[in-house]
């Protein structure tokens, strides 16, 4: 079992690396109905159906890239290669298919720094081991 850290993670959006990432996560949801005998109150199968991927990637300051996409409206892969190796060389893959940018805050404290959230959707989630 490897425990990724953001220190030797890279995020790429559109097979770039973006610049000043502190963190992503994400929300993997598909949905099922339960399917139930006649006169049972017991279910006896599961039918799956829809997924939904919604994301967010939080940069400190800003990103010119993810403001890009903010305002175009343009599909693009978002892929994250987690590691937990000082090499920096990838242990899992996670990647993104269709994504789009639904929205960006932004925050500034005193005596922080600022931190921009840009919240994405996407077409399929793929994870795999790297390699």
């Amino acid at each position: 079992m490897s425990v990724f850290t953001a220190n030797s993670s890279a995020v790429l959006v559109a097979g770039t690396r973006v610049e000043g990432v502190r963190s992503i996560d994400f929300r993997h949801h598909r949905e099922q109905s339960s399917v139930y005998a006649l006169g049972s109150p017991e279910r006896v199968a599961v039918v799956y159906g829809g997924t939904s991927v919604v994301g967010r990637i939080v940069v400190a300051s800003a990103s010119d890239a993810l403001d890009g996409l903010l305002g175009s409206g343009e599909a693009f892969q978002i892929v994250a290669n987690l590691s937990s190796r000082p090499d920096l060389e990838p242990e899992r893959v996670v990647a993104f298919d269709g994504c789009h940018m639904t929205e960006k805050t932004f925050a500034i404290a005193a005596g922080g720094h600022a931190e921009a959230v840009y919240n994405f959707t996407a077409t399929r989630m793929r994870e795999e081991a790297a390699g």
